[in-house]
């Protein structure tokens, strides 16, 4: 067989999207087992600085790694009981919620009327529903929730990934003949990744508590789970403010009229522009390296893999691709386009 240099420019690309077609085809249908595991990586990622941190003050590394774990469990706990009596709760009141939007959707049918404009009954009925919204919040909340049922398994991976954490360098080394260029690039896409996380925690923590109390100080219901879902789908680029910003209005109209649903949407509009278009842009372009366009492309295509958590972990895959393209210098002009700059 003819080695790969010598194929002619037509039968590589075509042979690269062949193998292409057949990895993205082999994660699709095999991706309810890569969630666990991404999961695991992205979460051993967000523990793995604390226990450094121990480690350095030479706490040993198994008291370290339990410390932090039994934090985040505890953690994860106290947060999934408060939030998971708010989604019950949510989800029993949620045909009220619909039966409350259908009349107000007769009503403004009624006073768009009362100006001469006829709106057909079946086009009000049928293209127009605003509940399907509200069912879209459960369905993503169940989405994200249901990528948690093997939380054992996820535990015990992130659990066994900690423990190598502090000695895979020394291995890898060990192991390479040449580690100096790859683990070179392994620590960028490693710092990259951290200080991704890092960034968009806090926006999106701060982004969470901002709504969170805006909707309390409005008396609008549920903030908590309007806070945390702004606080989850912030990690989402470009769409996940508003799809989390939609279904707390809808709640302030039906609840108070559009004059509270007016003030709940300014809300929401002030928090991303200030933190969506003025801190991330500046902070996250120069720190990823990644142009708004492959952002919001990844975003759909990882989306489209892996459902809701791929929309979740979409800017750290597409980091993984970028480097491994930029390491070879056959693809290294893929890399360059899809940087920012």
């Amino acid at each position: 067989m003819q080695p790969t240099q010598d194929l002619s420019p037509a039968l590589r690309i075509l042979l690269g999207s062949a193998c292409f077609i057949i990895i993205v085809a082999g994660m699709k249908n095999s991706a309810e087992i890569i969630v666990p595991f991404l999961l695991s990586g992205f979460i051993a990622i967000l523990c793995a600085p604390p226990i450094f941190w121990l480690e350095q003050r030479k706490l040993p590394t198994a008291l370290a790694v339990t410390l932090v774990i039994t934090t985040f469990v505890l953690g994860g706990t106290v947060i999934s009981a408060i939030v998971g009596a708010s989604v019950s709760d949510f989800a029993d009141q949620l045909p009220h919620y619909q039966e409350r939007l259908h009349s107000e959707k007769e009503s403004l049918a009624t006073w768009i009327s009362s100006f001469g404009i006829e709106v057909p009954s079946l086009v009000l009925k049928e293209q127009i529903n605003p509940g399907a919204v509200m069912d879209m919040v459960k369905k993503v909340l169940s989405g994200l929730g249901g990528a948690l049922t093997d939380s054992f398994l996820i535990f015990l991976t992130v659990l066994f990934i900690l423990f190598e954490a502090s000695s895979f360098p020394k291995k890898y080394r060990r192991a390479m003949n040449d580690p100096n260029h790859t683990f070179r690039s392994f620590n960028t896409f490693n710092n990259s990744v951290k200080k991704y996380l890092i960034i968009k925690s806090w926006v999106s923590l701060a982004t969470g508590l901002i709504i969170g109390v805006w909707l309390w100080a409005l008396d609008v219901d549920y903030p908590i789970l309007w806070a945390l879902l702004a606080f989850m789908l912030n990690f989402v680029p470009n769409i996940g403010s508003i799809i989390a910003a939609v279904p707390a209005v809808l709640l302030a109209f039906i609840q108070w009229g559009p004059s509270t649903a007016a003030l709940a949407a300014g809300g929401y509009v002030a928090v991303n522009i200030i933190m969506g278009n003025v801190i991330e842009p500046r902070f996250l372009g120069k720190g990823l390296g990644l142009s708004t366009l492959v952002v919001f492309l990844s975003l759909v295509f990882w989306g489209w893999i892996l459902g809701p958590v791929g929309m979740l972990l979409s800017i750290p895959l597409t980091m993984v691709v970028k480097i491994a393209l930029e390491s070879n210098e056959d693809t290294h002009w893929i890399a360059v386009l899809l940087d920012n700059e």
